[in-house]
């Protein structure tokens, strides 16, 4: 019996409505961390003190995910996606349970990274599960679901948080997670059934090392640099060169090794490339908006924080939404142009945010958010179906892995790129306009805070509002910029029918 009627009666057993309402909570668990821990990070730093290592908080976590996403996408290719996606959760439930046990903000960076390195597989791991147990057809739509689950956790993550944080205690944000692991853990080793091919594996360890170490160096550079350390400095430049150095070695090793841990064959389709390539902009262009949009709506409209908080959550609410009908769409028109509308509508949502007027409101805001949910709903979706379209199974997982690395990475870079391009404009921009004031990029701070905002004199408080709209703009002309790059790089993308010749019996 060949290994494809194999395959074929095991996905039979498979209970896929039960395996999906799984992957589904397993994903839920990582998507709503990001929200719900930074709600309650204030309660965190006041109780455990430590405010320097506020931003570690957040780093180690991103850090250890970036790092290990790639190793478990291969490690499920060799050894089936059950054992590697449960060995994930469990990692992630670990590292939950240990964090809010911590009592000091050095053992919670600690323990963040041991959830880090359970979430690496999570999110990639289960994206994986939906390409191998549904035809490409139910794939697109199925997607659809997975992106919901962000929607709904960027909506309920804030509100959830405060509650906890407020009748409960903020070691609940953690533990929350243990329950919802226990569930995923159970219904995919109950009704998740995969025939992997058993022989024995060559496992990559000198591949995983070098990787490991190159992206490591990587990361604490674009975390750190420009933050704890300036760019031009020798730790920068240190790791910098490092991570290069590794990387080079990392190729090499590659090249040679039986059975690769990141195999560049895979670059080599089209499909995947500039999907990968894509997506690496769009995460800058992602953390663009997220990171600096509600310090508009607040500091220069004045308005509330849950007006802030709006003006952003339609942006997860377009996303879910344009994934759903994008799996119909790729269908019908293809791959490519479903991209295209995608791109068009990152290019739009940009465009709004250019023209963004302090007397504009929140409205204008939200819309703007809306339609930048609806690009990354269109495009990400699209990519993923893609991506899974054009490899064999045992390919699947590093391909599908490799688009969640470049998203980081492009999440990362933001960070580091527009969070520098906002400070710099904003030192520019109060040398130029201070006249004598005493005034510094730290003085922002004040335009958040309701109170202190009210007492500024109109001098101040026009200096401040002003220097935040025109670095603010700068910052969303180099998100128009990163849209318009996208959209030109998926006009690359293949054909429907280039693209699913490779599609797994």
């Amino acid at each position: 019996m060949t290994k494809a009627h194999l395959k074929g009666r095991a996905a039979k057993k498979t209970n896929r409505p039960f395996v999906l309402a799984s992957i589904m909570l397993a994903m839920y668990m990582g998507a709503i961390e990001g929200t719900i821990v930074s709600t309650a990070m204030p309660a965190i730093a006041g109780d455990l003190g430590g405010f320097s290592l506020y931003s570690w908080i957040f780093s180690a976590y991103l850090l250890m995910h970036t790092v290990t996403v790639l190793i478990y996408g291969k490690l499920s290719d060799l050894y089936g996606r059950k054992p590697v996606i449960n060995f994930g959760i469990t990692m992630f439930l670990i590292g939950s349970l240990l964090c809010g046990l911590a009592e000091s903000m050095t053992m919670l960076v600690i323990f963040r990274l041991v959830q880090g390195f359970g979430a690496g597989a999570v999110t990639s791991i289960a994206t994986t599960i939906v390409g191998d147990i549904y035809t490409k057809e139910e794939r697109a739509k199925i997607q659809g679901y997975l992106s919901s689950v962000w929607g709904i956790s960027a909506i309920l993550g804030p509100a959830l948080g405060g509650l906890l944080v407020s009748y409960l205690s903020w070691k609940f944000v953690f533990w929350l997670n243990i329950p919802l692991g226990i569930l995923a853990i159970a219904g995919i080793t109950l009704f998740l059934h995969e025939t992997v091919e058993k022989k024995k594996h060559t496992i990559d360890f000198a591949g995983a090392f070098y990787l490991t170490v190159s992206v490591a160096a990587l990361m604490l550079v674009l975390v750190e640099g420009g933050t704890r350390w300036s760019w031009l400095s020798f730790q920068s430049l240190g790791l910098l060169v490092l991570s290069i150095i590794v990387f080079v070695v990392f190729y090499f090793q590659e090249k040679r090794a039986a059975e690769p841990m990141m195999p560049f064959s895979i670059w080599r389709v089209r499909s995947i490339f500039i999907a990968n390539i894509t997506s690496l902009t769009t995460g800058i262009m992602l953390i663009g908006i997220a990171s600096f949009l509600p310090a508009f709506v607040q500091g220069v409209m004045e308005r509330s924080p849950i007006e802030a908080g709006f003006s952003l959550t339609t942006m997860s609410i377009g996303w879910p939404l344009a994934s759903t009908v994008a799996g119909t769409l790729a269908l019908r028109i293809g791959f490519r142009t479903t991209s295209l509308l995608g791109g068009a509508a990152l290019i739009v949502g940009s465009i709004i945010f250019v023209i963004l007027t302090p007397e504009a409101g929140p409205l204008l805001a939200a819309l703007g958010s809306f339609f930048i949910g609806v690009g990354m709903g269109l495009t990400s979706t699209t990519f993923i179906v893609s991506i899974q379209s054009s490899v064999s199974w045992n390919e699947r997982g590093i391909a599908t892995a490799s688009n969640s690395f470049m998203r980081n990475l492009g999440n990362t870079i933001a960070a580091a790129l527009l969070g520098g391009i906002l400070n710099s404009q904003l030192k520019k921009y109060f040398a130029e306009h201070s006249a004598g004031m005493k005034i510094d990029v730290d003085s922002v701070d004040i335009l958040l805070n309701e109170e202190a905002r009210d007492n500024l004199s109109i001098g101040m408080l026009n200096l401040l509002q002003n220097g935040l709209t025109h670095s603010l703009h700068i910052v969303y002309y180099v998100v128009l910029f990163i849209a318009v790059m996208s959209f030109v790089l998926i006009c690359f993308f293949p054909k429907y029918e280039e693209e699913t010749k490779n599609e797994t019996p």
